[in-house]
Formats: C-alpha cells, structure tokens, sequence
C-alpha cells in the first residue's frame, strides 16, 4: 500500500497541474515555449535520473532510496507553488523530475523483491489503476482549486497525502538486504551520460525556434552528443559496476521491451499534455471541464490494465494481451488524427478510450516481462531502463510535437488571417486590445475572446493538435513490432530474494560438490575401474 501511495503522490503531484498549465502559464506570461519545457525539464531530469536511481537501489537500501526520492519530489513541488516567472517553474519541475525518477523506478524494483513476476501481474494491473486515478483525479482537482481558488494551491495539495506516504513505507515496507558486494558508483557513466542526454533533448527542444537545423549551434550540440555516447559506451565495457551494463542488450526482452517503450512514452507523455490543449483551447474548456473531458481516456487506462493484470496473473499468459495492447495503442493515435475542435465529442471519447486501453496495456507490462527475463543482480538496472527509454521517448516526443504544434498553429492561423481580421474588425474599439493579445506570442486565454475571435481560435487549435497525432500515430507500428518480437517466456514465481537466496544455494552446492569430488578425485577417478 505503501509504494501504490508513493507512486500515486508522485504521479498526483504531476498531473494536478496539467489542466492548469494554460492558466498558469498566461499569468506568468510564458508563451507556447515556455509551455513545452515547464513539461519537458520534469521528463528530461526523470530520464536522466531514473538509470542512477535504477543503478543505486542494485547497491544500496532501496527503502531509504525511496523515501530520498519522495522527500526531493515534494520539497520542489512545494516551492514551485512560489514561482514567479516561467523560469522559476521550469527550474522547480526540473528538480521535481529528479524524485520523479527515483518514484518510477524504485516502486516498481521494490515490488519485485516482495513479490513473484506471476503475482506481479495483478499488482501491475494496480499501479496502472492509480496511475489512471492519478491522471484523472489530478487534473479534476487542480481545475477546480485553479478555476474556485488560486492555481499555487495545485503545488502543495500533495504534500499531505506524501506525508503519509513516508510514514506507511516505513512502518510497512520491510524488504531483504542485498547479497553484500565491493561497492563502486559509476561516477564517469553517470556524467557522461546525463550530459549527451541533457543535450539531445535540449537541441531537439530548440531546434527550428531559437536556432536554425543548419548551425553552428546545432552543429556542436549533435556532434557533443554523439560524442558524449561514444565516451559513454566506452566507460561502460570497463567499469566494474556500469550505470546501464551493455551485456544487458545481449537480452532480447530487454532489447525489444526498449525499443517498444520509446512510442509508449510518446502516446503516454505526449498525448496527455497536448489533449489539455485541446480540451481548453479547441474546444473552449475551463481547466476542470478539460480534467472532465479526458476521463474516457484515463477509464480505458485503469479497467483494461486491472482486468488484463488479474487475467495474466490467473493464468500466466501474458504476450497476447501485451501485443493487442500496442495494436489499440496505434489504432487510437490514428483515430485521434482525426479530431477537429467541434467533432462530436462523444466520438472523441471512444478514441480517447481505445488510446487510453493501449497505453494501459503495454506500459506496465513491459517492465514485468522484462524484470521476469533478467538475472536478479540485474533486476534494478533494467526495471530502469525500460523506464529510461519510456521517458526519453516521451520527452523527445513532448518536445518535437510541442514545436510542431507551434508550427501548425502558426500555419493554420496564417491560412485563417483573412476570417480573423474580419471577426476583429466586427469588434470596433476592443478589436485593438484582442489583436495585441493574439500577437504578443503568449497562449490565449480562450474562454475570455469574444465569439468570433474566439471561433477562429479554437478551429485553429483543433486542426493543430489533430496534426500533431497524426505525427505521432506511426511511432505506434514501432512498437507493435517490438512487442510481437519479445520471446513468450513463462512467468516465474520466486520474487527477486528467492531468487538470490536459490542462486547462493546452488553455488554452495556446487562448491560442496567440487570440493568433496577433488578430495576424492586422485584415489577414485570414478571410471568405473577397480583400481586394487
């Protein structure tokens, strides 16, 4: 109950804000920009992380890994209540994204020392259902605390309920320490990576806006890149304990599962962000009509993953719901391609709902088919991973589909100037005042324009967001394949200190074996010979 809280605090903390962020971002005077990288620095500081987190809780206590991780998220949420320009806030996420990585990825390799990857299925039908409760409940609760009250008050809702989170892990959350072993932090792997990382996803962020594709700019920030990776895989086939072991790639679980959640990432982290967008700027909503309006999404989410985790716990079968799952999840991409800001809403609920059962299905599940295929020295590491590549696919995908969405909004509203002139002449001597705000590049509070103005707008948006799931549907193929590849390995049924205790057991034996066999080995080859 413990990590289920912790991870609901984490994810809380995350999305009570998502609604709110038009509003937000339009008191602190932050534009379209400023908008994608208040998401992208939280996304860009878990990815980083999450493999150092994975990495440390494979050496040292996980419980006090956890709750470190828990302390860090919540002290910067707390403080981003106080921002007072965007640069704070983003600061702040990127801080907050830091516990965010540890809460991902410790809930998940703490439950797989307590718990068998059969039982497990079950479980992770769980953390996917308050993942939905979480990405549900957020938005509700931060709509209606922006819309009755102040939006700072969305930043410090969580600490309560993390208060309590800290106090049931330690009283109970009680795991077995690790088999003991020479302990040595990658600290070169570390630097390296989180620097080539934090570089890729800063120029892909910028690129097209503040420099051009051909630059020099770009030039050195693509070529520190590769740079950096290459420095990075060559640390890594020497260190004696690597940040991410290269051997694990040897794996072909582990291989595929990454490949598979580098486009659920970008349907999880992408998706959510841009459909508040649509929800108050297509469409006209306030920030808790909008956390309303995605529920149909987040219901997809939390019945098909609890259904399918008891169904692949029950029975041990796991591949068929796993590759339905990704063919649900590029079905919906597709559908919601086709939205515009005034089709049928109800229509746009089916689609949300198809979109929110593939994510439902695959996500979760990709990191217990691969904790399941894994030594159990290596459990941390690759929980992590699968978890790393997740979010630095939602993060390139965040930020490429933010710059095209600002791309689109640009082009269709040079294709609109005509009608939106017309609707701000209809309007005499407030026409001045709404044609300075459309201009000053800071997102539009839609709900306030006059009607004309406001129509244009929100057809705008509509077709803006629709482009940007048409972008993203094709990343869904990707990873139908990857998933129709996995090897349908059987689940286990000892958790991960079973496994360790079953390991130093055949070790013992095999020793006890080999010591008696080279005692008894000079006088009695055991050839079957009498040798008198």
């Amino acid at each position: 109950m413990g990590l289920l809280l912790g991870m609901f605090v984490s994810m809380l903390a995350t999305t009570v804000v998502s609604t709110s962020l038009p509003v937000i971002l339009a008191d602190l005077g932050g534009g379209q920009t400023a908008y994608t990288w208040v998401v992208t620095a939280t996304l860009l500081t878990t990815a980083v992380s999450t493999p150092i987190w994975g990495k440390l809780a494979d050496l040292f206590d996980r419980k006090l890994l956890l709750q470190l991780a828990l302390v860090i998220f919540i002290l910067a949420s707390a403080a981003a209540g106080f921002a007072q320009n965007s640069e704070w806030l983003i600061g702040c996420r990127a801080i907050q994204g830091i516990g965010a990585g540890g809460l991902g990825a410790l809930t998940q390799i703490a439950m797989a020392d307590i718990i068998s990857p059969r039982e497990r299925g079950k479980y992770m039908g769980l953390f996917g259902g308050v993942m939905a409760l979480a990405t549900v409940g957020g938005p509700l609760i931060g709509g209606a605390i922006t819309d009755l009250s102040n939006w700072r008050y969305n930043f410090y809702v969580a600490v309560p309920v993390a208060v309590v989170a800290l106090v049931m892990i330690q009283k109970t959350l009680h795991l077995h320490p690790l088999p003991k072993r020479k302990v040595s932090i990658d600290y070169a792997g570390i630097v390296l990576l989180s620097a080539s990382v934090s570089t890729l996803l800063i120029w892909i962020s910028l690129v097209g806006s503040s420099f051009a594709w051909a630059s020099a700019t770009t030039a050195w920030m693509v070529g520190g890149t590769l740079v950096g990776i290459a420095g990075f895989v060559a640390v890594e086939l020497r260190a004696s304990e690597p940040l991410i072991p290269l051997t694990l790639f040897r794996n072909r679980t582990f291989t595929w599962a990454v490949i598979g959640s580098l486009s659920v990432g970008v349907a999880m982290f992408g998706t959510t962000v841009f459909l508040s967008q649509y929800m108050q700027l297509a469409r006209g909503a306030s920030a808790t009509e909008s956390g309303l309006m995605t529920l149909p999404m987040m219901l997809g989410l939390f019945l098909v993953s609890s259904i399918a985790g008891r169904q692949i716990t029950k029975t041990g079968v796991w591949k068929p719901y796993v590759l339905g799952g990704s063919i649900l999840l590029t079905i919906g991409m597709g559908l919601m391609g086709t939205i515009e800001y005034d089709t049928n809403f109800v229509l746009v609920s089916v689609y949300m709902f198809v979109l929110g059962s593939g994510v439902g299905l695959v996500m979760q599940n990709l990191v217990l088919v691969v904790q399941n295929a894994v030594p159990p020295r290596d459990l941390g590491v690759a929980s992590s991973g699968v978890n790393f590549f997740r979010t630095v696919g939602g993060t390139i995908g965040v930020a490429v589909l933010g710059a095209v969405l600002g791309n689109k909004v640009t082009s269709h509203m040079a294709e609109r100037a005509g009608d939106l002139q017309t609707a701000i002449g209809s309007l005499g001597s407030q026409g001045k005042e709404v044609a300075a705000a459309l201009q000053s590049g800071s997102i539009p509070a839609v709900s306030s324009l006059p009607e004309p103005v406001r129509a244009v707008v929100e057809s705008v948006y509509g077709a803006s967001v629709a482009d940007i799931f048409v972008v993203a549907a094709p990343m869904g193929l990707l990873t139908v394949l990857a998933v129709a590849l996995l090897p349908n390995l059987a689940l286990g049924t000892m958790t991960r200190h079973e496994k360790f205790s079953a390991e130093e057991s055949a070790v013992a034996l095999a020793a006890t074996a080999e010591a008696a066999a080279g005692q008894n080995g000079p006088e009695h080859p055991g050839d079957g010979r009498d040798h008198r």
